[in-house]
Parts: structure tokens; C-alpha cells; sequence
């Protein structure tokens, strides 16, 4: 059986599987909900919850659905009013998947998160106790981030990157994403020349593709780069991942026979990293020495104030830092446990003059970054 035929496969024939669906595939450029969209969508979640598997379904939409009410006919830009439009959307959103669902004896439960939800120790195990619970009651999760109340600085940014790391958190067999495109491209869609890739086995395939832009509609926060970083993120989890269009659901979550299928590359590991990684704005960046790119690449050692040459930006302790080599070249991040304002006193000095001894970044708390 062909590798191809293997990805489909698993995420056919997955038992636990996160669906998520796009703010342009809900959403008009006005605001508002499409009911159709989300009529479908339960109609064929159903289907699938029927063949006795679990869903969660993570949703975009809370802001573009509030957007009328507020007499909003663009996306706001600041984060006050995205906020607002979410607090009411959310609700309209939610009742309209309740009344959905309810039609085929589904009861749904709304979870919202931010990114301390899904990376910090405890409170991600409390998210997924809470979601095993509700999959265990035969509840059908509506997932979204908490865009009422989350910051700046604890916003995963779009749902995509989110609903990736939800499918690890609950230990998903598989990640299907839907959005007004049919697949992954080459290029960008609406150009002639660009070719749809069927299938993807490893993210290098990925280096030569031009890849970008946002909805067609232009309301969604995501576009083709983040499904992309969003597949990735899975299937370095061991999770394969199926990008189809929200008009071909039914044959992505009966078959999987549509759009395209990125293969696992990976084992399951800590979720704190793969976020680190995928998920996260670097608030800075510290510089080092040949013999620190050694020490953290290959030795996987943590790094020491010894090994820095330069630091840039503006960052405090906990924020995540990019690292870079002498060529300038970030090739690691990691959390930061000094303030920026700090770092050009300690380094390149030796641990033993310094009167604290901790690392800059403790290696726990570092990635290095795939290019």
C-alpha cells in the first residue's frame, strides 16, 4: 500500500479525530453567519459520530459572526474591538451549533482556550481531562480561543495552529482542516500555473512553494501559511492531517479522498515544545558564539551567559527568544529567564563570576528550528 494510500487511510478510518472549520467558510465578507455551512457540517460529523468515532470540532467565526450586530461591516483590526465582536458572536455562533447538532441528537459543549490552556502543565491537563469527560459523555466539543478575554501576549493567533495542538492534547488520530480551498497548491490558487499537490510526505517538499495569503474572502485571521504551519505541527506529532475545502466535507470525513494529506513525520512529544516552535512570536533575540551552537545544537546542553555575543529587542523573563549562530541566523528558541535589559551584563561571562548560576535558557525549555 502506497504511503499516500496510508495517510487517507488513517485519517479515514481514525476513531478520534479534530475537525476544524474556517472563518471564510462560515463567515461572509459582511459578517454573519452561512447556517448552511454549519447544517452541513453537522450532518456529516453526525455521520461520522455514528461510525462510533469522537469529534472536536474547533470553529472560527466568533468575530466575523458579531461583526452585524455591532453594525461592523470589516474585520476590526484592534484587539478591544475583536474582543467585543467575539463576546457576542461566540453566543450566536454556539446556539446556532446547538441547534445544528440537536437535530441529530447531538448535545455540544463550548471550550474556549488560549494558549496557556494548552501549554502550561496544568492547565493543559486540566483541558484534557475536561475533553475526555465530555468525549466520554458523548458531548460533541465546539472549540474555540478565547478572544473575549486573551491578551496580546497569550493569543495563539488562529485557529489553525490551534486546532493542532488540541488534536494533541486529546491524543487525535487524526486533524482535518476545512477552508475555501481545495487543498494545498504549489502557488498561489488563483493562478493557472499553480498545481495542486495531492499529497505531502515531509514539510521540505514544502521550501519551493510559494505559499501565502488569507481567505478568499478576506475575513479569516489564517490563510494557506498557517494550515500549512498547522499540518506541520501535526504531523510532527505523529498526527496525519487532511486540508480539504469546507464545500467537499463529506468526502474528507467519510473517505478522505479530497484535498491534500500530509503524512506523520513524527512520534508524539511534549506539546510545550512543538508551541514553542510553531506557535509563538519571538519577543527578541540573543546571539552566540560557535562553541554555544555547538553546545546547544549537538550536545543539546542549555545555554549559559558565557556563550553570548549580542542581544537585540526587547523581551522579559518567560518570554520565548530566538537564538541566533554567528551568521546571524536563528536556528533555536527557547524561554528566556532573564529581561533583556539584563543579558548584556552577564555574557560572555563565566558562570562561576556571576553571582546566580542560572541558565539563560534551560535546555527543557529550548527547540532547535527546522529550516
Amino acid at each position: 500500500m502506497s504511503e499516500r494510500s496510508l495517510t487517507r487511510d488513517s485519517v479515514q478510518n481514525a476513531t478520534r479525530v479534530v475537525v476544524k472549520i474556517g472563518s471564510s467558510s462560515l463567515s461572509s465578507r459582511e459578517g454573519g453567519l452561512k447556517l448552511a455551512a454549519i447544517e452541513l457540517l453537522a450532518e456529516t460529523v453526525a455521520e461520522r459520530c455514528s461510525r462510533g468515532h469522537q469529534v472536536v470540532v474547533v470553529s472560527s467565526g466568533a468575530i466575523s459572526t458579531g461583526m452585524p450586530a455591532l453594525g461592523l461591516t470589516k474585520r476590526p483590526k484592534d484587539l478591544a474591538t475583536q474582543q467585543a465582536a467575539a463576546s457576542v458572536g461566540q453566543g450566536i455562533l454556539l446556539a446556532a451549533y446547538t441547534a445544528a447538532f440537536a437535530r441529530y441528537g447531538i448535545t455540544v459543549g463550548q471550550v474556549l482556550l488560549t494558549s496557556d490552556d494548552v501549554t502550561r502543565r496544568s492547565h493543559y491537563r486540566n483541558a484534557q481531562q475536561t475533553f475526555n469527560r465530555l468525549l466520554d459523555l458523548g458531548v460533541l466539543p465546539i472549540v474555540n480561543e478565547n478572544d473575549t478575554v486573551a491578551t496580546d501576549e497569550i493569543r495563539l493567533g488562529d485557529n489553525d495552529r490551534l486546532a493542532a495542538l488540541v488534536a494533541h492534547v486529546i491524543g487525535a488520530q487524526a486533524l482535518i482542516l476545512l477552508s475555501d480551498v481545495d487543498g494545498l497548491y504549489d502557488g498561489p490558487p488563483h493562478l493557472s500555473d499553480s498545481v495542486h499537490i495531492p499529497e505531502v510526505s515531509h514539510h521540505s517538499e514544502l521550501l519551493s512553494m510559494r505559499i501565502g495569503g488569507i481567505g478568499t474572502e478576506g475575513i479569516g485571521s489564517g490563510g494557506m501559511a498557517t494550515k500549512v504551519q498547522a499540518a506541520r505541527i501535526a504531523s510532527a506529532a505523529g498526527i496525519p492531517t487532511l486540508l480539504a475545502a469546507t464545500a467537499n466535507m463529506q468526502e474528507a470525513l467519510t473517505t478522505a479522498a479530497t484535498g491534500t494529506a500530509f503524512a506523520p513525520t513524527g512520534k508524539r512529544s511534549s506539546l510545550r515544545l512543538l508551541w514553542l516552535e510553531h506557535a509563538t512570536t519571538p519577543s527578541g533575540s540573543v546571539t552566540v558564539d560557535s562553541g554555544a551552537v555547538a553546545a546547544l545544537s549537538v550536545r543539546r546542553l542549555s545555554l549559559l551567559p558565557a556563550g553570548i555575543t549580542a542581544v537585540s529587542g526587547s523581551f522579559l523573563a518567560g518570554d520565548p527568544v530566538d537564538i541566533c549562530g554567528p551568521d546571524g541566523l536563528a536556528f533555536a528558541r527557547g524561554l528566556i529567564t532573564y529581561d533583556s535589559v539584563e543579558i548584556p551584563e552577564i555574557m560572555g561571562r563565566n558562570t562561576k563570576e556571576l553571582a546566580s548560576e542560572r541558565e539563560v535558557i534551560h535546555r527543557d525549555d529550548l527547540v532547535l528550528l527546522e529550516h
